[in-house]
């Protein structure tokens, strides 16, 4: 292998603990030596597709060749100026850039290991994958300095930091200009380590998932190829930092592997995606449900200003479970069918989702070519259709985390375990009830949140909404629900009672929410998935 630093290599959990990884469809048989970039970027060079569009903004616009030498410049910093070796991790910091993804790339193309992080994270939460993945050099954007110098005494072994979007001779366009726009790929191994991406710790400590050169590839090739289907001439855009796999798939990997463009937004926000996707042209858009919801309510208004949003042709949604009445109400406002999806960090990306002419209202879709999935019990026995159980999945990615004892929870029996509650019914489709923690069992009644959830989020004053299991002496738990109202609303009893009649109308009705609570907004970690275990903490009785 490739590889000179070995400590990243020797952290991966023992292969025994290794789910089982299939390559059922030709084209995820990938050669031994493979360096993903080559494949991503330097091979549309080779095809003459140099002039196309790659990385583009309000304020910038990248073409492919552009993207390349930009990359070969960084790569050439890192290995002669840097002295970065294969096999080296390297963290990465900055909101979505065309420097943050060269950044990326340039990392994996030298044969290292890119660590990318969220932007929001301070201090204490940077030390941590720092220290855990050991890393001595950091390429980070100089807007964000504060945070990662005030992390520096709690890593010690972080002794090289360069910022981009900097003045100076010490900057890293400063370095680059300086450098060869020339720089031959390492030759990796198919299994070597090149990204670790830590988890988003909606509980305890995050867990660094790795994975190595195949797997960038391998979700091009399976969602994006079977699923997503994107074309040469489609502009990507989304709210998901690259930092997270759901980003780092949808905003780079995806459009890479086609040929197509990505519009990077360093805010993308609903507002911002509001604006973004008809002035720069958009057709392919990743974001949470919420997001969406948002945009739904604004549309009309920006319609009625002028923005034609009539280039938009496919839209995914992923990072929490998509309500019904969002998919059916965004269906009606655009005639474009959300294509909801299930990934993880620790297989990198989406595998159950359907393509948007076989998407169902309220099912999460089916398994992704590629993969394989079933439900379990909990002893790990298959599960009859219609059964709700705890989703076991497989495929050419899988969770390998570093130095981690979770990794054998996460992983028996060769499947991986997601920790989401699904049942599947008779034709294949999935249909997501909670995580496997949140199932809310009252008086003997298995209730799913989230069924609950999209009943309250069909109700006119309900804008945002979290139901979630309360300890009850008599009943074990009771369904309580934390709801975000539209303006104009008060929540008030009326308002209480109004909305436990709704969800009694509209489904079981042992099913309702016996307490309601209001706020102004939801807990959500930088990733925009909701943070549960706040909202518990929230409430709790003192």
């Amino acid at each position: 292998m490739a590889q000179r630093d070995d400590f990243v290599r020797e952290a991966l959990p023992p292969r025994e603990q290794w789910p089982e990884m299939i390559f059922t469809l030709p084209e995820l048989r990938y050669p031994a030596r493979l360096n993903a970039v080559s494949a991503l970027l330097d091979a549309w060079i080779a095809r003459g597709h140099g002039g196309a569009p790659c990385l583009i903004g309000s304020e910038f616009s990248w073409t492919y060749a552009g993207t390349a030498e930009r990359v070969n410049r960084i790569a050439n910093v890192l290995v002669n100026r840097l002295g970065v070796v294969p096999g080296q991790a390297v963290l990465l910091r900055s909101a979505n850039s065309p420097m943050m993804a060269a950044c990326i790339l340039a990392v994996i193309k030298a044969g290292a290991v890119a660590v990318p992080t969220m932007p929001m994270l301070r201090a204490r939460e940077i030390a941590y994958p720092l220290n855990k993945a050991r890393v001595t050099v950091a390429l980070c954007d100089e807007r964000l300095a504060a945070d990662l110098e005030a992390a520096r005494p709690l890593a010690p072994a972080l002794t090289r930091v360069v910022y981009f979007h900097a003045a100076g001779a010490d900057g890293l366009e400063a370095m680059m200009a300086e450098a060869s726009p020339s720089f031959a790929a390492a030759d990796t191994a198919a299994e070597d380590v090149c990204l670790i991406a830590f988890t988003s710790g909606t509980t305890g400590e995050p867990k660094g998932a790795m994975h190595v050169q195949r797997d960038l590839l391998a979700v091009c090739d399976s969602y994006g190829g079977h699923v997503l289907k994107p074309r040469p001439d489609d502009r990507f855009v989304g709210s998901p930092p690259l930092a997270f796999s759901f980003g780092l798939g949808g905003l780079l990997l995806f459009p890479l592997r086609v040929g197509a463009a990505t519009i990077l937004l360093e805010r993308a926000g609903p507002d911002d995606l509001l604006d973004a996707i008809p002035r720069l042209g958009a057709t392919i858009c990743f974001t949470a449900p919420t997001a969406y919801r948002v945009i739904l309510g604004k549309m009309p208004a920006a319609k009625s200003d002028g923005a034609d949003f009539s280039g938009l042709r496919i839209c995914v949604s992923a990072g929490e479970h998509l309500p019904r009445a969002t998919f059916e109400a965004w269906r009606a406002a655009t005639g474009i069918t959300l294509m909801d999806g299930i990934g993880s960090t620790e297989m990198l990306h989406i595998f159950i989702g359907a393509p948007a002419e076989a998407a169902r209202p309220g099912s999460t879709g089916t398994v992704v070519p590629g993969y394989e999935a079933r439900i379990i019990d909990d002893a790990g026995n298959p599960l009859p259709d219609n059964v709700v159980g705890r989703l076991a999945v497989r495929g050419p990615t899988g969770c390998r985390y570093m130095a981690d004892e979770r990794q054998k929870i996460y992983v028996q029996n060769g499947w991986n375990i997601t920790g989401d509650s699904f049942l599947r019914d008779a034709d294949g489709y999935f249909w997501y009830q909670a995580r496997n923690d949140d199932m809310i069992v009252s008086s003997g009644y298995n209730i799913a949140g989230p069924e609950v959830e999209t009943v309250l989020l069909q109700h006119e004053a309900v804008v945002e909404c979290a139901v979630i299991g309360m300890p009850d002496p008599a009943r074990g738990m009771v369904v309580t629900a934390v709801v975000v109202l539209s303006p104009g609303f008060t929540g008030d009893n009326a308002m209480t009672e109004a909305l436990q009649n709704f969800v009694k109308a509209t489904i079981a009705p042992y099913k309702y929410p016996r307490a309601i609570y209001y706020r102004d907004s939801l807990p959500k970690t930088p990733t925009g998935k909701l943070q549960r275990f706040l909202l518990r903490q929230d409430i709790a009785p003192t």
